[in-house]
C-alpha cells in the first residue's frame, strides 16, 4: 500500500532538496514515526486477552480495539493526504503526532471498554493524518539519486521493523508490565520524535486544474 503511495508522489512534489543536515533530521524523524505506526497495528494485538480481562470486554466489543483503529486510519487517509496538502505537511504531522501520542495516553489510562475505543479511534485518525505527511516530507527532502534510494530504504527498513518487533515488544510489555503499556509505548517516542529545523518546511504541491492539489491526485488514485 505505502510503495504504491511512494511511486504516486513522486512526480507529484515539486521541492528542491534540503541541505544534509536538514535532510538527515527529517529522515530521523519521519523513521522513527513510520516504525511508531507500524508498531501500533501489531504490539495491540499480542495484548488483547489481557486487555479483555482488564476492562471487561466481551468477545464482540473486543474486535473493535482493532477495527476502530483499522477503519479510522484507511478511511481517512486520503484526507489526511489532503490536508497536508492544504494545511503544510509539516504542521499536518506535528498535529498527527500530538494527536497519536495523546490518544495513546489516554488508551493507556481507559477505565471502561469505550474508553479505549474511542482512543483507538483518535489514534487511527492521527495515523492518518501522520503516514501522508511524512511520506511527502521524506520524498521532498531528498528528489532525486542515491540518497532518495537510501532514504527509502531506511523507511521500508522501519516500517518492516516496527510491524516484526511489535509482536515481541507486545509480548514482554504484557507479560511484566500490563496490557495497559501496549498504549503507553507510543508515548515516548511521540514524544521523541526528532524535531524539524525551523527553516525545514517544503514548498507547497502544485495545484492541478479544478484546484486541487496534484498531491491529492495521486493519493485519490490509491482507492
Amino acid at each position: 500500500m505505502f510503495r504504491k503511495s511512494v511511486r504516486a508522489l513522486e512526480p507529484a512534489i515539486t521541492a528542491t532538496a534540503e541541505p544534509p543536515a536538514r535532510a538527515g533530521v527529517t529522515l530521523a524523524a519521519v523513521a522513527v514515526v513510520q516504525f511508531m505506526v507500524s508498531l501500533d497495528l501489531s504490539v495491540v494485538n499480542v495484548g488483547l486477552p489481557r486487555i479483555a480481562a482488564g476492562l471487561g470486554f466481551g468477545a464482540v466489543g473486543l474486535t473493535w480495539v482493532i477495527h476502530a483503529y483499522a477503519l479510522t486510519f484507511g478511511g481517512l487517509l486520503l484526507l489526511g493526504g489532503k490536508a497536508a496538502d492544504r494545511y503544510g505537511r509539516r504542521r499536518v504531522l506535528l498535529l498527527g503526532l500530538a494527536l497519536f501520542g495523546l490518544a495513546s495516553l489516554l488508551g493507556g489510562l481507559a477505565q471502561e471498554p469505550g474508553h479505549l475505543v474511542a482512543a483507538r479511534a483518535a489514534q487511527g485518525v492521527g495515523a492518518a493524518a501522520l503516514a501522508p505527511a511524512a511520506l511527502a516530507l521524506l520524498t521532498a527532502a531528498f528528489p532525486a539519486g542515491r540518497a532518495r534510494v537510501r532514504a527509502f530504504g531506511v523507511w521500508s527498513a522501519m516500517n518492516a521493523a516496527g510491524g516484526a518487533l511489535g509482536v515481541l515488544i507486545g509480548g514482554v510489555l504484557t507479560e511484566y508490565a500490563g496490557w495497559r503499556w501496549v498504549m503507553f509505548v507510543n508515548v515516548p517516542m511521540a514524544a521523541g520524535a526528532p524535531p524539524w529545523p525551523a527553516g525545514s518546511r517544503p514548498g507547497r504541491p502544485r495545484r492541478a486544474p479544478g484546484g486541487r492539489t496534484r498531491s491529492a491526485r495521486c493519493w485519490s488514485r490509491r482507492a
